[in-house]
């Protein structure tokens, strides 16, 4: 059976669509949520997408976390449902505390979009398995917003317990604390990646095919999930 990937839509998504082709082209059903629908349809797993989810206002993500579809995504969550979030998406995870930190205006005030080479540290999670640890990866950036930071003791036990998913490579973006491009939670199932994977999935669109392996990943990842 194939599976089906949930996709988030919030007022002011910007990169749904592409999420939504990412989890096609990767051999899923992308089934579009909708931030007001408090179901989630029976997804098997669900991105939540980059953008400005609505508007930005307070802080990125603070308003989305409380969006109905997150109770439902948040529950889900804790009981193992694969979770990705990409740039807004990872701020809301951060807003909804389902990864610890946060993510804050870029150290050098500027907004940056570019290409950007990360290093895999972490293939034990739902969304990163089909990689190599060490292996070097090409996904774009572009965020205003993407510095991430968190005290010294949330750092180091990121650290310690191996959920530094990704750091970025040849260049720090953003100002991101200890190079941090993307976390997990103690379970795997929860990843938030600052880069846009969704934006490296085919030749004619992306720098690289790299991205791919992010939604291959959950594919396996769930094949391997007892019912």
């Amino acid at each position: 059976m194939t599976a089906r990937v949930g996709v988030v839509t919030f007022p002011g998504s910007l990169d749904d669509g592409d999420a939504a082709r990412a989890v096609r082209i990767a051999g899923a059903e992308p089934v579009r949520l909708w931030h007001g629908d408090p179901q989630l349809h029976g997804v098997d797993a669900v991105v939540l997408p980059g953008g400005f989810s609505y508007g930005d206002y307070l802080r990125c993500g603070a308003i989305a976390r409380f969006a109905p579809v997150m109770e439902k995504i948040i529950d889900a969550a804790a009981g193992g449902l694969p979770v990705l979030g990409i740039c807004n998406g990872f701020q809301i995870l951060c807003e909804a505390h389902l990864l610890p930190g946060a993510l804050t205006r870029n150290q050098h005030l500027h907004f940056r979009n570019r290409d950007q080479i990360l290093r895999i540290e972490a293939t034990g999670t739902a969304w990163t398995n089909t990689f190599q640890s060490g292996q070097e990866v090409l996904i774009p950036v572009k965020n205003g917003e993407g510095c991430y930071v968190a005290d010294t003791a949330t750092l180091d036990a990121l650290e310690a317990e191996g959920r530094v998913v990704a750091r970025y490579v040849g260049g720090n973006p953003n100002g991101s604390q200890r190079d941090i491009a993307a976390i997990t939670n103690p379970a795997g199932n929860v990843v938030g990646i600052m880069p846009h994977p969704e934006h490296a999935v085919e030749a004619l669109t992306g720098p690289s095919l790299d991205g791919l392996g992010f939604f291959t990943s959950v594919l396996k990842h769930l094949v391997g999930t007892p019912a």
